[in-house]
């Protein structure tokens, strides 16, 4: 208990400290916090979907009586089966991406998880980029095979790593994100699919942060025909919960078997099936519109980056503002707070030390004169 205490205390002395916020209400692209209305960009509501009350309410005028429309689904789906929604989301998902099958996870971390420490085992290797999401690194460490990081979107380190080492083991995994969550930057997904070719190895992209976010398809950035397995969630553009996996029928039908975080969970419930079904196939087009209102939100904010000299690694909706000490993140974003703007401050182990920042996350209500004064604020805070 005392190692606890003084791990707590070493966490407060270096502004490294994580308090759950706890907000009063959501209201469209704002948030309540102490009855303070402030302009949120923590969120990874991209298409501000989840707030939409309108939208909610077509929804439930329709399927409100529908025997499927209850809160939970009570069982994992290998212990009591599964109703059809579960399959029509499946297939929907499938056809989107032009796979012949997909599975549904409980969320994004369990997705990541259960699919690389399933898919990868003990005499197999896995080469993962430098800067992946904690649940890929977690599904390696898992996975029993040995697995080497490669310097964040170098892909000549990435085949350095492949000409030494794919030959020692099976199989051979490369897995990246497509969007990085921290930073805002792009894989080139051509190039990794290029890689996997040459070498031999299974191509797993993670489209969390692009799934109905970037193109009109809702698929991400991926060229989907050439990847072999792909994941995403619910949970970010889509505005619901959950997340998915696509591949072909023996991968989807070995993860159905053996993938524990899949095996071993209650479903999520039926009411966010429907939900999400009806989004990607009755609201497309509505989807499309509020991407498209972010997309013109993303390219006028980089512009106006760059015509005020404002570096970033960003080529998408995510934004860093690297501030490099966890105080200076942690004083900046309560000073952006006291003006109206929810910000947070990302700091060690989420992002490497000595990176700590702001992470701004651009959503389609927001207006390019909200971004503008907050960027002033913050040009004046440095």
């Amino acid at each position: 208990m005392q190692n606890i205490i003084k791990e707590l205390k070493h966490l407060k002395n270096n502004s490294m400290f994580r308090k759950i916020p706890q907000i009063e209400k959501k209201e469209g692209k704002y948030i309540y916090i102490n009855e303070q209305k402030l302009l949120n960009l923590s969120s990874n509501d991209y298409l501000n979907i989840s707030t939409d009350k309108d939208l909610v309410k077509e929804f439930c005028d329709k399927f409100a009586n529908s025997s499927d429309f209850c809160f939970s689904s009570a069982s994992a789906r290998l212990l009591s089966g599964t109703s059809d929604i579960y399959n029509k989301l499946e297939t929907t998902l499938a056809n989107l991406f032009q796979k012949d099958a997909a599975l549904i996870f409980n969320t994004g971390y369990q997705c990541n998880l259960g699919v690389i420490s399933t898919i990868a085992s003990k005499g197999d290797v896995i080469f993962s980029d430098k800067l992946n999401h904690a649940s890929i690194i977690d599904g390696m460490r898992l996975s029993e095979a040995n697995f080497y990081r490669y310097k964040h979107l170098n892909y000549e380190h990435l085949e350095e790593l492949l000409i030494k080492y794919r030959e020692k083991y099976n199989r051979a995994i490369i897995v990246s994100e497509s969007i990085f969550s921290m930073d805002g930057d792009i894989a080139n997904i051509q190039k990794l699919i290029e890689l996997k070719q040459k070498y031999n190895a299974i191509l797993m992209i993670d489209e969390a942060h692009a799934f109905c976010a970037i193109d009109d398809e809702c698929t991400g950035i991926s060229n989907y025909r050439n990847v072999d397995i792909i994941t995403a969630t619910f949970g970010k553009a889509l505005g619901s919960f959950g997340a998915f996996t696509v591949g072909n029928k023996d991968i989807i039908e070995y993860l159905t078997n053996k993938a524990r975080s899949f095996i071993f969970s209650t479903s999520i419930p039926p009411i966010n099936i429907m939900w999400t079904n009806w989004l990607l196939t009755e609201k497309k087009e509505y989807l499309e519109h509020k991407r498209e209102k972010l997309a013109q939100l993303t390219i006028k904010t980089h512009n106006y980056l760059y015509n005020e000299g404002i570096e970033t690694t960003s080529e998408s909706q995510i934004i860093p503002v690297v501030l490099n000490t966890p105080d200076k993140a942690e004083m900046i974003a309560e000073q952006l707070q006291s003006q109206g703007y929810f910000v947070l401050p990302i700091r060690p182990p989420t992002v490497p030390i000595g990176t700590s920042r702001l992470r701004l996350s651009l959503t389609a209500d927001i207006s390019i004169d909200e971004i503008k004064n907050l960027f002033e604020i913050i040009k004046n805070e440095i």
